[in-house]
């Protein structure tokens, strides 16, 4: 709900890789026999996970002009960061810019992600940003870690949320955290909110070219799972792809006859039309108008030039 676009927002055209290409790009030989010490060596070297990242963030229509609420930030330290808060509303109320502490929050999280003490765990990073924060405010905020090895490490709080596609199927979705409906968990300047100790955490093996979507609500109120399979599948730029979900969920919470997802819970949680309007068989649709966020994450793989090339002498000498 807060637009970082000014300080953190990633620009579309921005990747994130990790590992250059390997040098070492074999050509057939006639000869296999002639370098025994060559499979040897590569045997070794494993390859390093990273991230190839796509971003877009729409504001919700009413407050374009503010930016909207939502921040993220996107790092390529170690296999790859991505993160966004989604600034909390209600604040507006009490005279206060909910976009602030989002976007604070996300601020104290990218410049905290090499702490040695956070020892790249997402849960201490989330408890270290938030510790850092002074504005006042709130945020429902997920912060997902990869390591090079391709664990992906997740620390969650409220309904921001995340996807992990493989081979046309999601094999792992967050749930969201809430108090009742419409109403997440969040950190908070306030003693009352949650803190770190409440996000769920979990970890998932990644694959290469498996795909991660992150969004905040704005995403998953207003776009079905198969729907973000569907429009990713079409793309091979995870760039493109970020911004044909943004579009799709931005599109769909405007169709006030769409029965988007949101108000299909709703009215599993008891929110309807009157009985009158039952009775003519019509019933509560429509999208959600809010903040959307979209970071897209293709995992890749590369050979880590430095252990190929030590591999490759090492092996060589013992020849």
């Amino acid at each position: 709900m807060a637009n970082p676009t000014s300080r953190l927002s990633i620009p579309h055209s921005h990747r994130c890789f990790l590992s250059s290409p390997p040098r070492y790009r074999l050509k057939p030989s006639s000869s296999p026999k002639k370098w025994p010490w060559l499979s040897s060596a590569l045997r070794q070297v494993r390859s390093e996970m990273s991230f190839s990242v796509g971003t877009c963030l729409i504001p919700h229509p009413e407050k374009a002009d503010r930016g909207g609420e939502d921040a993220f930030f996107v790092s390529s330290y170690n296999g790859g960061v991505l993160a966004i808060a989604d600034g909390v509303s209600g604040w507006a109320e009490q005279n206060v810019n909910p976009a602030l502490f989002s976007q604070e929050l996300m601020s104290n999280a990218s410049g905290l992600v090499m702490d040695e003490e956070v020892n790249y765990d997402p849960q201490i990073l989330m408890r270290k940003a938030h510790a850092a924060t002074s504005s006042v405010g709130s945020a429902t905020v997920i912060i997902a870690m990869l390591e090079k090895n391709g664990t992906l490490k997740i620390a969650n709080v409220g309904d921001c949320g995340l996807r992990v596609l493989r081979k046309g199927q999601v094999i792992f979705s967050t749930p969201p955290q809430e108090h009742y409906f419409d109403c997440p968990y969040q950190l908070s300047s306030e003693i009352i909110g949650q803190t770190y100790l409440d996000a769920m955490v979990c970890t998932i093996e990644l694959m290469e070219g498996d795909t991660i979507v992150m969004g905040s609500d704005g995403l998953f109120d207003n776009v079905f799972d198969h729907e973000i399979v569907s429009t990713t599948s079409r793309f091979k730029d995870a760039v493109e792809a970020a911004k044909a979900l943004a579009d799709l969920a931005r599109d769909n919470s405007m169709d006030v006859s769409f029965d988007s997802p949101y108000s299909i819970e709703a009215r599993s949680r008891g929110f309807d039309v009157p009985l009158w309007k039952k009775i003519l068989g019509r019933k509560l649709t429509g999208g959600k108008p809010d903040d959307i966020t979209v970071i897209v994450g293709q995992v890749i793989s590369s050979l880590n030039d430095k252990k190929t090339e030590e591999a490759l002498l090492k092996q060589k000498d013992l020849s």
